[in-house]
């Protein structure tokens, strides 16, 4: 969740003082209270993704680096499959497990 913008913002300059070259990130939640949208448009990240929960302001879908990724067809067929009593989880592929070494 991206509420002021603060710490999104400082965790990407100290990345990049630190040597990344690019910061990327992703919230599900664009807030964005106060001063967060001048915040993270001066922000040395080159995007940000994040979900449709909160419709963003005006001033907020200006900024280029923001792209909004609707939730809608999920949210839909997760509704869908609950009414049907059929699998959610079928929804989501398998998380990748890393095989333990044994030593």
């Amino acid at each position: 969740m991206i509420t002021s913008g603060s710490t999104l913002a400082e965790a990407a300059a100290l990345l990049k003082e630190q040597g990344a070259r690019e910061v990327h990130a992703a919230a599900t939640h664009a807030v964005l209270c106060g001063e967060a949208i001048a915040r993270l448009a001066e922000a040395p990240i080159e995007s940000i993704a994040v979900t449709d929960t909160i419709p963003l302001s005006e001033r907020a879908r200006d900024i280029e680096k923001i792209t909004v990724l609707s939730l809608a067809e999920l949210l839909g067929e997760a509704i869908k499959r609950i009414h049907m009593h059929q699998s959610v989880s079928q929804l989501f592929p398998p998380a990748h497990r890393k095989t333990q070494r044994r030593r």
